[in-house]
């Protein structure tokens, strides 16, 4: 048996997570919640729970304008294009580098937990940081691949 490659094991989870985020963005442009709504929020006989008025900013920016969730496509999108390098990022360091994919899925996972449709896609970004985050203390490193170098973006 061989050994699990952590950073390649994160790296499909990331591609899987994102393109998740992507699809609950665009459903949530349709079907907008506001996911933790029932924190705090009233419950009324006609009408059923109604969040409560602190919670009046995530309304404004996941129900009334679904800003969130157009934040949280373009996130992912940039997360697609660098985990699947586009020929522009394919020699640049950002796509070796796990830490700045962290950072990409902390952010991915904030935005994707706000809104109902993507609690999916935030749980599994959570499992992809915690994997990257394996993958560096084992010491893993993402070389760069050989066969492209001198291609300049024709792969």
């Amino acid at each position: 048996m061989g050994n699990l490659v952590w950073h390649e094991y994160s790296r499909l989870i990331s591609i899987t997570a994102s393109a998740y985020a992507v699809w609950s963005a665009f459903f949530a442009l349709f079907y907008r919640k506001f996911f933790w709504d029932f924190v705090g929020g009233t419950l009324r006989d006609p009408g059923g729970l109604q969040p409560s008025p602190s919670a009046s900013i995530f309304i404004s920016l996941i129900v009334k304008a679904p800003i969130i969730p157009i934040i949280n496509a373009v996130v992912a999108l940039f997360i697609l294009a660098v985990e699947f390098p586009l020929a522009p990022l394919r020699s640049l360091s950002i796509t070796r580098s796990m830490i700045f994919k962290v950072v990409l899925l902390v952010f991915q996972a904030f935005f994707s937990v706000l809104y109902y449709q993507g609690t999916n896609a935030a749980l599994w970004s959570i499992i992809a940081i915690l994997c990257y985050i394996r993958a560096m203390a084992l010491g893993e490193t993402i070389e760069e691949a050989k066969a492209n170098r001198g291609q300049g973006g024709r792969a």
